[in-house]
């Protein structure tokens, strides 16, 4: 035994330690909010609207200040009932968290233990794994073709220890989709006592026919969980609001674990206004219609690759030489005030995603680029 291990093990007598597996958990690192340099600071690290929120939304927050000493709804019921009107959803079968990730978690906690396993795919949000290990359980990672989920990988890896599968559709960091003959396919595999989670955090900003966030599947299956965000399209994500949507056996599973009061007042009279602004939600998918292609193509012009995203991002790879990496590319935006996200820990170590951003801040980061690959 070294000296440091030696060390290790006497700390250890004399502080509590987390169970096994829980420092094998590799924490979520959220995109960088700062660059080292520019007059502007262009954030597109977050995949954050570049509208902000909608008026009424606002308004709905300034309202709420004047009540701050009282506990909010526990169960978050007229939020429900708003989230219900508008997508022609039973309410009673909704449940609201702190962001779609404390959803997801939920999912984890009252379907996995030790001993089972749950699946994600290769290039999958990070969050899945932290909620699979947090609950003590085993991740499988499902390989992918070309960037996006591959349902015959997925069930290929199914054994009866799997508990849960975790899909999102479409993708965070890749952009990539399944078309909703692709994810029936996935379910019609599955054996019923597996959950699967459908992920539509991006879900608004998707336009092809071949697309269904996940809705229809969960309200006519007993194993099916679609979850949503306000942290997007919304643009709440500083508020933490999220949803899901399934049979009313998991909500009700997922209502006696949850914290009575997980959703702020805020963010419930919030939520409520922004999900009725249909307006503003059109305006932020038009607005993502125009310049999500117009920096694809711009991008590939430059000589960059650039994977077809249907999300509010695009994720570039760049080449791999010396001087003209993502890591070197991500140093050179910064300097100059853009900062767009590494997502090598997603195992994709030469590239970069980038939100939408507002038009100048697209122009911009396009021009960085263009003379960055010149220099």
């Amino acid at each position: 035994m070294t000296s440091s291990q030696a060390e290790a093990a006497l700390d250890t007598q004399n502080r509590p330690v987390p169970r096994p597996g829980v420092l094998d958990i590799a924490p979520y690192i959220p995109g960088k909010s700062k660059a080292t340099g520019g007059a502007t600071l262009h954030k597109l690290s977050s995949n954050e609207t570049p509208l902000g929120a909608s008026k009424q939304a606002i308004a709905a927050y300034s309202d709420l200040s004047k009540v701050l000493e009282l506990y909010p709804d526990g169960s978050a019921s007229a939020l429900r009932q708003a989230i219900g009107e508008v997508y022609g959803l039973n309410s009673d079968r909704i449940i609201c968290g702190a962001g779609s990730d404390e959803i997801l978690s939920l999912l984890a906690y009252a379907y996995l233990g030790a001993g089972d396993e749950a699946i994600y795919c290769e290039h999958g949000f990070l969050v899945y794994d932290i909620a699979i290990r947090a609950a003590g359980a085993t991740p499988v990672v499902a390989p992918e073709i070309e960037l996006t989920a591959n349902v015959d990988a997925i069930l290929e890896r199914v054994t009866p220890r799997t508990k849960m599968v975790f899909l999102a559709n479409p993708n965070n960091p890749t952009g990539t989709y399944l078309p909703f003959e692709e994810v029936r396919r996935l379910h019609a595999g599955l054996p019923a006592s597996t959950l699967l989670v459908l992920d539509a955090a991006y879900g608004e900003y998707v336009r092809r026919n071949d697309y269904e966030s996940g809705m229809e599947l969960a309200a006519t299956s007993e194993n099916v969980v679609m979850t949503r965000t306000f942290s997007k399209i919304y643009g709440l994500a500083n508020l933490r609001l999220g949803w899901g949507f399934g049979p009313a056996h998991v909500i009700d599973a997922l209502n006696r674990i949850r914290g009575p009061f997980n959703v702020s007042g805020p963010a419930i009279a919030v939520g409520i206004a922004a999900v009725r602004d249909t307006v503003f939600v059109e305006a932020a998918v038009a607005h993502n219609d125009i310049w999500l292609p117009w920096v694809t193509q711009q991008l590939e012009a430059l000589g960059l690759s650039v994977t077809p995203s249907v999300g509010n991002f695009v994720l570039v790879h760049f080449p791999e030489q010396d001087g003209k990496r993502a890591v070197d590319a991500d140093r050179y935006l910064l300097e100059r005030g853009c900062v767009l996200r590494l997502v090598g820990n997603y195992g994709l170590p030469n590239a970069l995603r980038m939100s939408i951003g507002t038009e100048e801040a697209n122009r911009t980061v396009v021009d960085h680029l263009k003379a960055f690959l010149q220099a």
